[in-house]
């Protein structure tokens, strides 16, 4: 996936779908890679996709 062309938007919008933004932020607070995959999966979220996301988390790590 081309980061460039990343839209954190769709992560958002297919989690508020099955109810699950809270506990997504959650997993992404407390550094739960595994949680966040977990529900992105479950949001239907496509691999590259969730790559991405996770390689934004690994990067962002202690920095919030």
């Amino acid at each position: 996936m081309d980061e460039t062309a990343f839209e954190g938007t769709l992560v958002l919008e297919q989690l508020a779908a099955i109810g699950k933004v809270d506990d997504f932020f959650d997993a992404v607070d407390a550094d739960d890679f595994q949680r966040a995959t977990a529900l992105m999966k479950r949001a239907g979220l496509d691999a590259a996709t969730i790559a991405t996301v996770i390689r934004k988390m690994q990067e962002s790590d202690g920095e919030h």
